[in-house]
This record gives structure tokens, C-alpha cells and sequence, in this order.
């Protein structure tokens, strides 16, 4: 029995009400949290009954602290994971690594000289079905590829009115739908395939121009700005619409959108291969698509049946609902596995982080020249 591992959570938002399940899922023990002031670290650790840490500088020099969960607006990611790295400490950093493709190679860098475990969250690559989807890919059952396509759509900034720090390119980056969560889309489809993109061609648009000034998330109805409400120019795109090449030749188009009504989270992929063609869809976590041209058939999770990762992940019997808490349970567990030495299967590390960067950079490289582009090459596990 190892000791557990102590966590500081930097951040006190709903991301980092994750994390926070997560660690206590994994077995670890939250040591603190930092705030983005000290009155809202004082709350926040009121609620969770925990200490609250003055500033990183305190939480960093708490010997407690094996590992530090940073849950910040993206524009603190490169300066807050250098301090921590520096600091000898585990990481695991929300997504984006950080705002530009080179803050992004320096950490990754970084990382890899400390020889701590340092991973970021894409958290999707835990849903058991994906591990099978994976499975039955690189296993061939699909044939050669012959197309792939998706979306990830969402609508809460369908709204006018409604606003947030990830508007901000000073705070988010200059990407937003994209990078927010075309990310995610682009990191799944690579790691289920084992296809890179080389190259692409990319189209991006804000759709809503304007936006309150304020900067908490909101929900609120397009009409509830009031008279005196400070509005700002948005430079982040509300859409972002890819045509990808993988080294391999196979074609892959992308939606990605932040205004599209009725979707929440619908991360959506399709595989088309010679033989076969499968379907996940994250608002519909428990099953996977697969189709051929005489049948079709619905795979569910199910932790007596199937691949040997969908099975592990499987932490519930088939037919009750696993979700994104137990996606994000599993990841902080494999992290936390791998500081103690393990090497669990599709851990998102640094270099995955560093991979979605220089996908992002292409995309708005291509954007802003408007046409194909080639995407640096992935970096080495």
C-alpha cells in the first residue's frame, strides 16, 4: 500500500469541483486550494472544508503537495505550470496546455526534463465504448479508413447575452471554439485511429460580435442585457469548420460550434472504413454505432464483454449510466497510477497537450491565410 497522494487545486470554479471529486475518487488527498483572491480561496475552501493557500508560491512550498491540479483561465497555464514543474511537482493542467504553440513546446519540454507525470484532460478517451471504438480500429475490423467526420456543438453562448473570460482572446487565447473544445474532437479522432493530421484548411466566424463586458458565465435569455450594459467587441469565433488530411490520405471534416441550439456537449464522430463504419456520441455515452453494409449493430459498455480497456473502464454493469464525472474520475486515477510508476493505457500527457497546440496553431494559421496549411509533425510519446 502506497501512501496517498496529496493534491492542491488551483482554481475554484466547476472545473475545479472535478478535479476535486476526482482526486478524492483516486484515493489523494486535497491538501488546499488557491483562489483567484483570497476572499474567493476563503469561500471556496469554506464549502469544501479545506485550507486555503495566501498564493501558489505557499502552495507549491507545501511538502503535503505531490501534485497540483491547475484549473485556471488559459492565459495562467504556462506561468503557474513552470512554477509548479520547477517547483517538483506532478501536474495535471487543464486544456489548453497554454495559449500559443511555443509556451506550449516549452512545457511540454519541461516536462519531459523534471521526469515528473504531467497530463491534461482529455477526458474523453475514458468513456468505455471509446476504448472500444479504439480497439476495434487498430485492430482492422473496420478495414482501411475511407472518410471520418464530426462535430462538437454546444449553445451556451447562443445567447447574446451571454458571456465569459474564454471570450477574452487576453485570457483564453486567440482561439476559442476551437481550441476549447475542437481540441477534444481532433485529440479522440487522432487517438482512436492512430492517423495524424498533416495538413488541413480551416474557415473560422464570430457569429455574435458583441458581448456584455461582465465576466462570470451566464446562461441568461438573449433579451436580459440591460439598458446599461456595457457591451465589448469579440475577436474568439463562435464556429469553426476544418478540412483535414491524415498522413495516411484519409479525409476528415470538423464542425465545431458554440451557438448551436439545443447542444450541450455532442461530441460526435463517425469512422467510415472499407468494411465497417462506427458511430459514438458523447450525449449518449453507453453505446457505440457500428454498421456494414448488411447490418447494423448497437454495442453498449459492459464490463463482462468487449475490449480489455472498455472493460476496465466499465465501473458500472451495463445498463447503468456511467457519465463525464467518472471520465475525469478515471483520468485523475490513471495520473495518479502513473506517479507511482504504473503506465496506464492512452494517459493524456504534455505531449498530448503539445499535440493539440500545434493543431490549433494550424488552424489559425489557415484561417487567417485562407488555405491549406500543413500541420507540424506530432511529437514523439
Amino acid at each position: 500500500m502506497r501512501e496517498p497522494l496529496g493534491a492542491a487545486i488551483v482554481g475554484t470554479g466547476l472545473v475545479a469541483g472535478l478535479h476535486r471529486r476526482a482526486i478524492g475518487a483516486a484515493g489523494g488527498i486535497l491538501r488546499g486550494l488557491v483562489g483567484s483572491s483570497p476572499e474567493r480561496g476563503r469561500e471556496a475552501a469554506g464549502r469544501w472544508g479545506v485550507p486555503a493557500y495566501p498564493d501558489l508560491e505557499a502552495a507549491l512550498a507545501d511538502r503535503a503537495v505531490d501534485v497540483v491540479h491547475l484549473c485556471t483561465p488559459n492565459a495562467l497555464h504556462h506561468g503557474m505550470a513552470k512554477a509548479a514543474l520547477r517547483a517538483g511537482k506532478h501536474l495535471v493542467c487543464e486544456k489548453p496546455l497554454a495559449t500559443t504553440l511555443a509556451e506550449a513546446t516549452e512545457l511540454e519540454a519541461l516536462a519531459r526534463a523534471s521526469a515528473r507525470v504531467a497530463t491534461v484532460p482529455f477526458v474523453y478517451r475514458y468513456h468505455p465504448v471509446v476504448r472500444e471504438a479504439r480497439a476495434r480500429v487498430l485492430g482492422g475490423e473496420l478495414g482501411p479508413l475511407q472518410l471520418i467526420h464530426g462535430s462538437y456543438l454546444q449553445d451556451w453562448l447562443l445567447s447574446p447575452a451571454a458571456t465569459n473570460w474564454r471570450v477574452d482572446a487576453a485570457r483564453g487565447g486567440a482561439s476559442r471554439a476551437f481550441a476549447d473544445i475542437g481540441s477534444h474532437w481532433c485529440d479522440l479522432v487522432e487517438w482512436v485511429t492512430g492517423q495524424r493530421f498533416t495538413s488541413l484548411v480551416a474557415a473560422l466566424q464570430t457569429t455574435v460580435g458583441r458581448r456584455p463586458a461582465r465576466s462570470l458565465l451566464t446562461f441568461a435569455a438573449a433579451d436580459s442585457s440591460g439598458p446599461e450594459e456595457v457591451l465589448v467587441p469579440v475577436s474568439t469565433e463562435d464556429v469553426a469548420v476544418v478540412l483535414l488530411r491524415t498522413g495516411e490520405g484519409t479525409l476528415c471534416t470538423a464542425t465545431i460550434s458554440q451557438v448551436s441550439a439545443g447542444r450541450k456537449n455532442r461530441l460526435w464522430f463517425e469512422i467510415d472504413g472499407a468494411r465497417r463504419s462506427l458511430v459514438f456520441d458523447q450525449e449518449e455515452p453507453e453505446r457505440l454505432w457500428i454498421g456494414s453494409a448488411e447490418a447494423v449493430e448497437l454495442r453498449v459498455k459492459d464490463p463482462t464483454r468487449g475490449s480489455a480497456e472498455q472493460r476496465r473502464l466499465a465501473v458500472l454493469p451495463a445498463g447503468l449510466t456511467q457519465g463525464y464525472q467518472e471520465c475525469f474520475d478515471a483520468f485523475v486515477g490513471d495520473t495518479y497510477a502513473a506517479i507511482a510508476g504504473g503506465a496506464p493505457e492512452g494517459l493524456p500527457t504534455f505531449t498530448d497537450g503539445l499535440r493539440s497546440a500545434q493543431v490549433v496553431e494550424a488552424v489559425l494559421r489557415s484561417a487567417a491565410q485562407g488555405g491549406w496549411v500543413a500541420v507540424a509533425a506530432a511529437p514523439a510519446p
